[in-house]
């Protein structure tokens, strides 16, 4: 197992300014980014001993979930962008 935070940009290395854009531009795409992000490091730290963790399973699930919304709203906003050629 891998104890290397598992982050956004890696999935998307394509779309990392996209990103950086709806974070500034959408509260919605930021908060869920921002989620992310703070369960991935709970995780990492549960992962490499730095905080005791009772449930990882819970974690990974919502970092799942998570990332999921997260996917969706950056494709919405790709694709939205590409139809309007931008």
């Amino acid at each position: 197992m891998s104890h290397t935070p598992h982050e956004l940009a890696e999935d998307f290395p394509e779309h990392a300014e996209r990103m950086h854009d709806l974070k500034m531009s959408d509260p919605h795409f930021a908060r869920l980014f921002d989620e992310y992000h703070t369960i991935n490091r709970a995780i990492h730290r549960a992962e490499t001993s730095v905080e005791p963790v009772e449930d990882r399973q819970s974690l990974r699930c919502a970092r799942r979930a998570c990332g999921s919304r997260t996917k969706s709203t950056l494709c919405s906003a790709v694709r939205r962008r590409s139809m309007h050629g931008a």
